[in-house]
């Protein structure tokens, strides 16, 4: 019986571009538009302002965009700030079946690289498409530790797969990497998100600077034990590692045509709630007053049952809150970027709103993770009238996904933080048909152009 590791080096190394179904580059260039976007959306942040202006400040003069902004500096440390940009606002792309962000731990890392490798549009696609896939599937294979967050542990494996990939790894060289890459995820506390700390931020970054790191440890001669991603993934951050859903039709069920875009600016356990909410929200509109209401309760899966902090203490915090999430979408009616902001947490109306809304884990919802990701919610007004709605998945998931117009639009409304309409449309149209091109030289030239002209 083959080892599990050698077909998972040999798919990653020797696939081809001409080999990926159409389904797949469709949706490869969707999940790119999507990070540039949501890394857009996240540098204009003042953490990330300020982090960005001190790490590139330490480098010199650099080759690599920190997207977002008019600075450049060398490729793993523009991997590390524009996947923690990436993930600031929660409104990067995911896999429910791999319950992390694939999309966010590749494309910084690869991305990075290709600019300083005459890397095409082909490849890159390709190197995207496999590293999410090879990723995406430790995630699957593996059952992390409840006290751990999922970023930044087998995230570190897409973007070392990206990067590997747009270098030339043989098929040897891939599986060393895999063994390499393994051992070289963060021991991340799933608290973080819960509390608003917001190292919470860094952790998919740092596994896209490990992913550039772990290539050249991999090209310097460094070796990793027989199997690190069973050992690591099996024993040290699970006790469970199923290694056939590794190979499991690899190379013809693609994880990254199952993936979900983001429309509500929050944590994904949020969203079935939100979904609900839309429900009422569009059935009842004459009679929803907020004064009116007298409470509002929230039945879910055990995952998004813990987020049910009343009073969150920042902007992240806020993300990762049920009772907030439902109290800023009623108050401001949406539930985009402006609605999880400081000035939303401070807002006393939406804090009165928060406290009269309770969450609770239903066993038989929990049961139906993770094919779907189920929600009631009933408001109760102070008339006695009760309004409800049920949701059984999520809107943007591949059951039930965003259409085009709407995938659009939420670019449009991320990087719109930073570039201009103009601006962002070149660039949109230069990534839906990168394929055609033989270098992303243009499509990072319109980036740059884009952050300078809106600096000057």
């Amino acid at each position: 019986m083959t080892f599990y590791l050698d077909q998972v080096a040999e798919f990653a190394a020797k696939t081809k571009f001409e080999d990926l179904p159409a389904p797949v580059i469709e949706r490869t260039k969707y999940v790119i538009a999507d990070c540039i976007a949501a890394i857009v959306g996240g540098s204009v942040e003042p953490e990330m302002k300020e982090l960005s202006t001190r790490l590139t400040s330490q480098s010199g003069v650099g080759t690599v965009l920190v997207i977002g902004t008019p600075l450049k500096t060398d490729p793993a440390k523009a991997a590390l700030l524009n996947g923690t940009a990436g993930t600031f606002l929660e409104m990067d792309e995911g896999n429910q079946f791999c319950k992390g962000h694939p999309g966010m731990h590749t494309f910084p890392a690869a991305f990075a690289y290709s600019q300083t490798h005459g890397t095409s549009g082909k490849d890159l696609i390709t190197a995207i498409a496999i590293g999410y896939e090879v990723g995406a599937r430790v995630g699957i294979a593996t059952n992390l530790r409840m006290s751990m967050h999922p970023h930044g542990t087998w995230g570190t494996i897409c973007a070392a797969v990206g990067v590997a990939r747009l270098a030339g790894f043989n098929t040897e060289q891939m599986k060393t990497l895999l063994n390499v890459s393994s051992n070289m995820s963060l021991a991340t506390s799933r608290r973080t998100m819960l509390e608003g700390g917001t190292i919470r931020n860094l952790f998919t970054g740092v596994s896209n600077q490990m992913g550039v790191l772990a290539c050249d440890l991999v090209l310097s001669g460094f070796t990793g034990e027989h199997d690190g991603i069973g050992n690591v993934f099996g024993k040290v951050v699970s006790d469970e590692f199923n290694s056939d859903a590794m190979t499991e039709n690899l190379g013809t069920h693609w994880e990254i045509t199952r993936n979900y875009f983001k429309m509500h600016s929050c944590c994904r356990f949020n969203h079935a709630a939100l979904d609900a909410l839309n429900e009422i929200v569009q059935s009842h509109q004459s009679i929803l007053v907020i004064d009116e209401i007298a409470s509002i309760h929230v039945d879910t899966y055990f995952l998004a049952a813990e987020l049910d902090d009343q009073n969150p203490q920042n902007t992240l915090a806020g993300k990762f809150s049920v009772p907030f999430a439902v109290a800023t979408t009623l108050i401001n009616k949406s539930s985009g970027v402006n609605s999880f902001t400081w000035d939303a947490i401070r807002n006393p109306s939406i804090q009165s709103l928060a406290d009269k809304i309770t969450v609770s884990d239903n066993p038989e919802m929990s049961k139906k993770l993770p094919d779907l990701r189920p929600a009631s919610v009933t408001i109760t007004l102070k008339s006695g009238r009760v309004l409800d709605a049920k949701t059984e998945t999520n809107r943007g998931d591949w059951r039930d996904p965003y259409s085009v117009i709407e995938i659009i639009e939420k670019y449009n409304s991320l990087t719109a933080c930073a570039w201009s309409a103009e601006h962002s449309s070149h660039i949109y149209d230069a990534v839906m048909a990168i394929e055609t091109s033989p270098s992303i030289t243009p499509l990072s030239d319109l980036i740059h152009q884009a952050a300078v002209h809106e600096a000057g």
